[in-house]
């Protein structure tokens, strides 16, 4: 521990020169790890040139020989500086990696420093000598003191877990994970001795050495030898430690399951069975060997228990076993108690010397003992005959609780009972499984002797667990060649289960918890937790319920496949491994790398992999089965110990038979009186008795998965805090081991196995912790928690906002708080309802808040003492008054003292009152004697009340739990019967099925029968016919044998063609495995690629998310630094203000003195000047005494003319009041017409603004317009431009033509005859066609009417031809349209699925809130009516109290008149004395006197009494009231979430209601669409039948056209190539009918192609057209106007070298 200070004082100090030097040197060489198969070597990167290495390496050198190498990158990890060695979390590690954490581990564990924190968790490496670090002294330096505060140590995880559930009032449990011999039952015995220490007890009930004796039975009674730990754990346990309110230990209990009971009887080899056997054996002493008939012991046994041989272990065996009986004694446990103990073991020790063999006299083969005379030995102690032992043991009827076939849970678990099933089992398995019976009923026994020591009936408010559980079992590493076996896989599923806990706690909830407060985080890839491997062991089936002896294809898990195959009749362990490989093992094709599951070459051996794939152990699966049959033996053992004749065995049973339990078997140590106990042994129950745990609790494989369960489920709803234990080195127990890896460690360092260590971290994933609580946010709180808890920090807040005031906006409060406390912006992130911190900000935050509370308690003390200081004083002046005013008294005293009339008063005055006070205090005594009994009465009813009211509640909650465990073994009832009923119904459909096959089958081989009949007779027939007439006998004879030539000939070519085709997919399946082999190969090499490509990702991404960690601290210390920089120029701005202020101040004085001076001058004079001006207005008084003696004199004369003066001066003032008023309504009338020209000018602005906008707005659609227009004009003359550009390449075309065709006739004479005949022929019919088109527009221009017409005839088949096409757009944009709002329907018809869902979800979220509340109500009413009984019985009380008081004040008067009167009487005493008076008198005074000083005494400690009495009630009140508000709390927490969850519920409705008027919408609009469509396809396929019409019009015409050519061969008519100018006119006219008829097949074709018609109109049609349709199918046009101009193109220059422009004829 001094090493351990050291260190620590060492890191904390200041760094020293050298220290800098050298961590600057470090940082300047690339320091790195090589990881290698033995472990890590620190080496240096050497630089090199860029491209003197391949991509991907390289060169290092190493620190401890020098070697240059050159390596891969994902072999070397960085390196951190010296001062990280022996760095207390490995969370600080500048750089996160597995040579780094496993360095830092080793040298810690070399300078005995086996406790590291990694983050929130601990983790704590086995030392191999215990060290000198658990002392009381050493708890004491961890008492009170937070996490931070103190360096790593097991008792730091106790004290955070404790001041946690003080802080909290949360139940708080510690799970111990890790390999076996790891130490995680020592350091749980070090914790409770922490927790009973530090927080002790009432009373001192739990001391540390009541826990000690507790764990020396455990370790007695369930601890044995194994072969990779000496004193290993057979069984699980849970150990509760109840706190009450003041947080000490109010009460205890242990539960225990999983009990390894099979090693009494078979284990191993090289194991022991349990050490409570050789410590009997060795330590008992002679009265109880002959008790036990131990005297000598039987050379072999059965079970193989036999006595120690070393005298060394004899040795030590009996001082265990006189450790043992110590501490049965101090937990309360008798003699006759232990007696039964030892009866019972010796009885099993009796049996496996007896053993078992099947007699060869008896031809049925009848079971029983090999020895009697030692099963008479068993029998003797077990107090029972050697018959009913036998029976016991051997014959297996049911009787007692074995009859279960009324019984709605008889089925499969039950059905292994019996005879029939399976094969019969052995007389040495009976003997067995009674001894494992035995000592499982021993073993609990023992359990709940140790809860009974250890309960108490206090009040608990919380409690703490501590997980203890058998570690990892691997027989490999131990060096053993064996399997492990079926109790060593429940172990190891059971530390998979809690590491699948502190995944889901450690990762699942963190990411969850930061995705319900929108915190995006940027985490690795988070690899999935051990479910693979779990469920391989546990899956349930989902017809898990249904009572079939059927194998199906459905997954399960290894112990359900336990107990299917041992039901089935021809089960073995060869099926149930097969079984297990098909569900979990990989195919032969696929990869195995997911897998967790593989065969082993062994037979009835597998592997399994456990710890994410990091530890495969081998398990050897025979006799596997044997542990899911049930044995009657193993069930006989508890009825045969309760039926003991011996008194203190069946005492013991008899007592546990009673409140027998589900359990019983399972879990043991569920009893207890505290209500956490009650309440941990109902949710225990819940598990065992919920769903598929009620049908399957009595199976005993199902059983290993429901305490689990059980287990888990109580440490679910506590917080939990993590321990892993780590195991140094496999060879635990040898002293000689080598270091793995290349690098030496320090001389007298404790050594590693550095590959053990790696697997052990790898398994337990806690690098990946370590990271998500270095990149995240691991510390977090509500928003009002942070408020309140740091409102202190900032007390400017505080006075700005006030002390009353009401925050409304939690978050903008704490964004204020935050902004105040000027925190960095990364070290902390705003969820939606908490405030999240990074690791190590909350402390920091903690520390300041205890600084500040210090400083405020250090004024509040001051103040306090201030205000004491003053009353002191003021007390001493009172008391220096009093006593003034004694002294004066007494000085009068003395003056009248020799007074004979003072002398007469004093001495009479008392005599009066004596008689009358004697009764008063008489009265009173026994008023108080009374007032006493009746305290007493109450305090005892009071008394029985609460003992009363506790026994109920503790009936209530066992008649609860049994409501419970009937109810849900109902729920499972009906469960069941529901299963089997659907079972039955598919089976019955399946039947009927197979029936209605069966008979169809049936009819066909009976036709078939009728058919071979038939051909028989009709056989038989033709051979009659043959004998009696040849000829047709003969032909009959032909047709048979051809038949049957053709039939062979037929089976040949059909054996043929199936051999060439086989053939073709044989060569086919080789090409295709070919090529599957080169896919897998090309497939696993990606794999490898992409591994390492992730795993170098990976270590990249560690590398950079430290490098940032790391900038991130750089910027927290810059933020530091910049806040200390502006403290202190805040601090230097105000000590220059001061002095800049000073020096004001002493300008300021300066001028004031000035100022001042100059004030008294002026002064001065000011007082001369006013002396002068009180001498003239002297003088000027003079003046007016004069003045108005002569108006004296004058006031008769002028009294006349005053009147008349008074009277204009009224009328003077009548008019100005008239013309005031005029003035006020001329005013009123002016401000009135102001008013209303301020009105009409504010509407004539309004109006105008008005007209302004409509102008505004009636010239942008102008402007739209015009702009619309512009851009149909531009397109229009685009068209116009391209038909010109068409004409012109199509007159070119026709020139090209002729100057061919000149050629040609040029080359006539060259030619031959055919050609040129060829090409008059052709010639010939041109000029016929022109004639005939010559004549033709002849016809038209005498039959038509005007060219106009025919231009319109035009534009309406041109329009006619838009409009198809228009609808055919149409058409395709409405189907567009449906099928986007088919679409939409999908959607919206998903969407509403998923609304239905969710809501279905919340109703039942919604019905489990309501009735929890509806419990809560339940409850709260109780303890309302409780509170209110309290409240009524201490108002009573308090009445009591104040009458007592009342009356407690009242005997102080007479106390305070009985002194008085003492003190008269003293000084009559005197007088008399003095005055010789009788003494008699004198000493019945006296005897007054005593008996009133004691009844003084009496009323002092009555008062005394009282005032306990008053402060222990108001205790209980204030407890009632907390119970009171909490529950308050908690329902109007339960309402708010059924107010949120009624308000979601609500909005999902409204959603639900619009999405389903869009729907309808959506309908109605696909029902118009569709209207639409039908409409066009009618009004397009009307159009379509005139233009049919019209083409089939045209090619009439052109047929008569080909016929009159044809006719008119002959002609010669090549000399009118020189026409005239009406020639050429009727060529040109000619062209343009050609080309008109051309665009009319062209806009056919188009129609019959594509449904839809392209071709250019005129712009007077298309101008029309476009006016009617929106900007939007003007877009569209544009683009579709392209396409179809350029088709026409195409087509037209297609098109024959005598069609020539229609220009001139549209025009």
């Amino acid at each position: 521990m001094d090493v351990r200070m050291g260190f620590f004082l060492h890191f904390s100090s200041v760094k020293t020169e050298e220290q800098i030097a050298a961590e600057q040197a470090w940082y300047g060489s690339e320091k790195v790890w090589l990881v290698h198969k033995d472990g890590f070597s620190l080496a240096t990167v050497v630089k090199t040139e860029a491209g003197s290495l391949p991509e991907g390496k390289v060169k290092i050198k190493l620190e401890h020989d020098g070697t240059v190498l050159d390596v891969d990158e994902d072999d070397v990890e960085k390196a951190n500086p010296p001062s990280f060695d022996r760095c207390e979390d490995l969370a600080a590690l500048l750089y996160l990696n597995e040579s780094s954490v496993m360095h830092s581990l080793r040298q810690r564990y070399g300078g005995n420093l086996i406790h590291t924190h990694a983050g929130p968790n601990m983790v704590i490496v086995n030392p191999i000598s215990a060290p000198s670090m658990y002392s009381e002294k050493v708890m004491h330096m961890f008492k009170g003191c937070r996490r931070e505060d103190t360096a790593p140590h097991i008792y730091a995880v106790a004290q955070s877990a404790y001041r946690n559930l003080l802080t909290t009032r949360q139940d708080q449990s510690i799970v111990l994970l890790g390999k076996s011999g790891s130490g995680k039952t020592t350091n749980c015995q070090h914790l409770v001795q922490y927790l009973v220490s530090i927080a002790g007890s009432t009373g001192k009930i739990f001391t540390a050495e009541k826990w000690q004796a507790v764990y020396t039975i455990l370790e007695a009674f369930g601890n044995s030898a194994t072969s990779m730990n000496n004193n290993a754990s057979r069984f699980s346990q849970i150990v509760s430690l109840d706190f009450d309110q003041a947080g000490q230990v109010a009460s205890a209990s242990i539960q225990t399951m999983l009990l390894e009971k099979l090693r009494v009887v078979k284990r191993p080899e090289t194991e022991s069975t349990f050490n409570v056997f050789y410590y009997m054996m060795a330590g008992a002493d002679s009265t109880l060997r002959t008790e036990l008939h131990f005297n000598h012991f039987a050379e072999n046994s059965a079970f193989g228990i036999v006595p120690q041989s070393k005298p060394e272990d004899k040795q030590k065996a009996s001082q265990q076993f006189t450790k043992l009986q110590a501490a049965m004694k101090v937990l309360g446990i008798s003699s006759d108690e232990q007696k039964a103990l030892w009866l019972i073991l010796g009885a099993i020790y009796h049996l496996g010397a007896a053993g078992a063999t099947k007699a060869e006299a008896d031809e049925a083969g009848r079971k029983q003992f090999a020895r009697h005379e030692w099963a008479q030995k068993a029998a003797y102690l077990l107090g029972c005959t050697l018959e009913e032992l036998s029976s016991a043991i051997f014959k297996h009827q049911p009787k007692g609780t074995l009859q279960r076939s009324t019984s709605f849970r008889q089925g499969p678990d039950d059905a292994g009972t019996g005879d029939n099933s399976g094969p019969k089992i052995t007389a040495l398995e009976c003997l067995e499984a009674m001894a494992a019976g035995l000592y499982s009923e021993l073993f609990t026994l023992v359990i709940s002797l140790v809860n009974r020591a250890l309960k108490s009936s206090q009040h608990s408010l919380c409690s703490l667990l501590i997980v203890d559980t058998p570690g990892f079992q691997n027989p490999k590493l131990a060096k053993r060649e064996r399997g492990a076996t079926f109790e060593e896989l429940c172990h190891n599923y059971a530390q998979e289960r809690l590491q699948t806990l502190f995944h889901e706690r450690t990762f699942v909830q963190e990411l969850e918890r930061y995705k319900e407060e929108n915190i995006e985080l940027a985490l690795d890839d988070i690899e999935s937790s051990t479910s693979l491997s779990v469920a391989a062991i546990d899956q349930a089936s989902s017809q898990a319920l249904v009572r079939t002896l059927a194998r199906t294809d459905e997954a399960r898990g290894l112990l359900w496949l336990m107990e299917e195959e041992a039901l089935q009749p021809g089960g073995s362990e060869e099926t149930l491994l097969e079984r297990l490989f098909s569900y979990y093992s990989p195919a032969d094709g696929e990869s195995k790398g997911p897998a967790l599951l593989l065969k082993s070459d062994k037979p009835h051996h597998f592997l399994l992999g456990h710890s994410h794939g990091t530890d495969w152990v081998e398990y050897d699966a025979g006799g596997w089965l044997s542990h899911a049959k049930q044995n009657p033996a193993s069930q006989n053992a508890a009825i045969l110990l309760q039926d003991s004749q011996k008194k203190n065995i069946s005492s013991l049973f008899m007592g546990r038979s009673g409140g027998a339990t589900v359990l019983s078997g399972s879990i043991a140590g569920l009893e207890g009186g505290s209500q956490l106990a009650l309440r941990r042994a109902t949710s225990m129950r819940k598990t065992f008795t919920t769903g598929v745990a009620a049908v399957k609790k009595k199976s005993l494989c199902i059983q290993v998965k429901l305490q689990v369960d059980a287990l888990m489920d109580t440490v679910r709803r506590s917080r939990v805090h993590f321990v892993h234990c780590l195991l140094p080195k496999a060879e635990t127990l040898s002293a000689d081991v080598k270091v793995p890896g290349g690098e030496s460690c320090d001389t007298g360092l404790m050594q590693l196995d550095v590959c053990l260590l790696r697997a052990q971290l790898r398994g337990s994933k806690l690098l990946d912790a370590l990271r998500i609580y270095r990149q995240g946010y691991p510390d977090h709180l509500v928003f009002s928690e942070f408020r309140r808890r740091f409102d202190v920090l900032t007390p400017h807040l505080t006075k700005k906002h006030g002390r009353n005031y009401i925050v409304t906006d939690e978050k903008r409060a704490v964004e204020e708080l935050l902004e105040s406390l000027e925190l960095e912006k990364s070290s902390y992130h705003m969820g939606l309802s908490r405030v999240f911190f990074r690791a190590g900000v909350l402390a920091k935050l903690e520390e300041n808040r205890d600084i500040q509370t210090r400083r405020n308690l250090t004024l509040f003390q001051a103040a306090c003492r201030g205000y004491l200081a003053r009353q002191a004083f003021k007390k001493r002046k009172i008391q220096d008054l009093a006593i003034r005013c004694i002294q004066k008294n007494i000085k009068k005293n003395r003056g009248v003292k020799g007074w004979p009339w003072w002398k007469l008063f004093t001495t009479v005055r008392p005599l009066i009152e004596v008689q009358l006070t004697e009764e008063q205090i008489r009265g009173k005594d026994e008023e108080i004697q009374l007032l006493k009994s009746k305290l007493e009465k109450v305090e005892k009813e009071r008394n029985e009340l609460r003992l009363n009211s506790d026994r109920l509640e503790s009936k209530i909650t066992e008649l609860s739990s049994e409501l419970a465990d009937e109810r849900n073994t109902g729920e499972s009832a009906s469960q069941l019967l529901e299963s089997e009923t659907s079972e039955r119904l598919r089976l019955e459909k399946d039947m009927k099925d197979l029936q209605a096959k069966f008979d169809a089958m049936k009819k066909q081989t009976e036709s078939m029968e009728m058919e071979v009949m038939e051909a028989r007779l009709i056989r038989a027939s033709e051979l009659n016919g043959e004998m009696d007439d040849d000829d047709t006998g003969g032909e009959w004879r032909l047709k048979y044998e051809r038949a049957i030539r053709e039939i062979e000939f037929t089976k040949k070519r059909l054996q043929q063609e199936f051999d060439d085709k086989l053939e073709v997919e044989q060569q086919n399946k080789r090409q295709l495995e070919r090529k599957l082999t080169d896919l897998q190969a090309d497939n696993e090499e990606v794999q490898r690629v992409a591994q390492q490509l992730k795993k170098k990702c990976q270590r990249l991404t560690a590398e950079l998310q430290d490098t940032k960690l790391h900038l991130e601290g750089q910027q927290s210390r810059n933020h530091d630094l910049e806040k200390k920089q502006r403290k202190f120029d805040s601090e230097q701005t105000q000590a220059q203000e001061e002095v800049q202020r000073e020096k004001s101040q002493r300008e300021k004085l300066s001028r004031e003195k000035d100022m001042l001076t100059g004030e008294v001058f002026s002064l001065r004079q000011q007082l001369e000047d006013k002396d002068l001006e009180i001498c003239a207005v002297n003088l000027k008084l003079e003046q007016m005494e004069a003045e108005l003696q002569d108006l004296n004199s004058q006031e008769s004369k002028d009294e006349a003319s005053l009147a008349k003066i008074k009277k204009q001066l009224r009328d003077l003032e009548a008019k100005v009041k008239d013309q005031e008023e005029e003035l006020d309504e001329q005013a009123g009338t002016i401000q009135m017409l102001e008013q209303a020209k301020l009105r009409l000018e504010m509407e004539m602005e309004r109006l105008r603004q008005t007209h302004s906008k409509e102008i505004e707005s009636k010239e942008d659609e102008v402007e739209e317009i015009r702009q619309s227009c512009s851009k149909k004009l531009k397109q229009m003359e685009v068209q116009l431009e391209e038909e010109y550009e068409d004409k012109q390449k199509v007159l070119r075309e026709k020139r090209d033509m002729e100057a061919k065709l000149m050629s040609a006739q040029d080359q006539v004479s060259h030619r031959d005859v055919e050609a040129e005949k060829r090409l008059r022929k052709d010639l010939k019919r041109t000029k016929a066609l022109l004639a005939d088109a010559q004549i033709m527009l002849d016809h038209l221009k005498n039959n038509a009417p005007s060219k106009r017409e025919i231009a319109q005839l035009k534009n309406q088949l041109e329009e006619s031809e838009f409009t198809c096409a228009a609808a055919v757009k149409a058409r395709k944009s409405m189907e567009v349209e449906i099928e986007d709002l088919h679409v939409q329907m999908d959607d919206i018809s998903k969407s509403k699925q998923a609304l239905e869902e969710q809501l279905s979800r919340l109703q039942r979220e919604k019905n489990d809130l309501q009735s929890r509340m509806e419990e809560d109500q339940e409850d709260m009413n109780e303890l309302m009516k409780k509170h209110k009984a309290a409240v009524a019985q201490s108002s009573q009380n308090l009445a009591q109290i104040s009458d007592l008081q009342a009356q407690l004040e009242e005997a102080m008067k007479e106390k305070q008149d009985v002194q008085e009167k003492l003190t008269a009487l003293q000084s009559q005493l005197e007088f008399q004395e003095q005055s010789m008076v009788d003494k008699s008198l004198v000493s019945r005074q006296e005897a007054k006197i005593r008996e009133l000083e004691t009844k003084l005494e009496f009323e002092k400690t009555q008062v005394k009494r009282l005032e306990s009495l008053v402060a222990r009630l108001k205790e209980n009140l204030e407890k009632l009231t907390e119970e009171r508000d909490q529950r308050s709390a908690s329902e109007n927490r339960e309402k708010e979430q059924n107010k949120r969850l009624l308000r979601q519920i609500r909005d999902i409705k409204e959603e639900m209601a619009e999405l389903a008027k869009k729907e309808a919408e959506a309908s109605r609009k696909k029902h118009e669409l569709e209207m639409d469509i039908e409409s066009l396809e009618a009004a397009n396929q009307s159009l379509q039948a005139d233009l049919k019409l019209a083409f089939k019009r045209i090619g009439d015409l052109q047929a008569a056209i080909e016929d009159e050519m044809e006719s008119d061969d002959n002609e010669d008519l090549i000399n009118s190539e020189g026409a005239s100018d009406t020639d050429s006119e009727v060529e040109d006219r000619v062209d343009g009918v050609k080309s008109w008829l051309s665009k009319n097949k062209g806009s056919a074709k188009n129609l019959s192609d594509d449904g839809s018609l392209k071709s250019s109109s005129p712009p007077s049609s298309r101008r029309r057209f476009c006016l009617d349709r929106s900007d939007e199918e003007e877009e569209e046009e544009k683009e579709e106007g392209s396409t179809s101009r350029s088709t026409y193109r195409s087509r037209y220059k297609r098109s024959s070298y005598l069609n020539d422009s229609d220009g001139e004829t549209t025009a």
